[in-house]
């Protein structure tokens, strides 16, 4: 299968992921899915910024990227699949990408967020998603960076 990693990370590809992370999953190709930055020149610029050498890098809306790893594209790849939030990770799995396991990264702090730890602040419909992810069977970890202990979101939001 072509994913090798998938991540959440408000903040898509940056320094930790690109220079940590890629190598750690031992990535051929970024996929940076996201529908708005897909449409915006100027926030596509921005992460090819942070591409390191001798990655491939696709920015690719929901739709896109479905039909893409669907099609067997990127079959003879190792993907590295990054977004913002869980929900787009739902909408994949429902149109049949399979998910296994998801890393949970920094979620950003915004009025509307609650903290689930000092990095992974979650609206009630990232909560909503999560729990949808986990019935559906996908194994949500949480790890900032590679050093840090694995952690198991599910029971961290037992807690929340």
């Amino acid at each position: 299968m072509a994913i090798t990693a998938v991540r959440i990370d408000g903040r898509l590809l940056h320094g930790q992921v690109a220079n940590m992370w890629t190598n750690v999953v031992g990535a051929t190709r970024i996929m940076v899915i996201d529908d708005e930055v897909a449409a915006s020149p100027v926030a596509k610029a921005g992460i090819k910024l942070a591409k390191p050498a001798g990655v491939n890098l696709s920015i690719l809306n929901e739709e896109r990227a479905a039909g893409n790893i669907l099609a067997g594209r990127y079959d003879s790849q190792k993907v590295f699949i990054l977004v913002k939030r869980p929900a787009v990770l739902l909408h994949l799995l429902k149109k049949g990408v399979p998910l296994k396991v998801v890393n949970v990264g920094n979620m950003s702090q915004s009025d509307a967020t609650k903290p689930l730890t000092p990095s992974i602040n979650l609206v009630p419909q990232d909560v909503a998603d999560f729990q949808e992810l986990h019935k559906s069977g996908v194994k949500l970890t949480v790890q900032m960076v590679p050093s840090d202990p694995l952690l198991d979101l599910t029971d961290l939001l037992k807690k929340f």
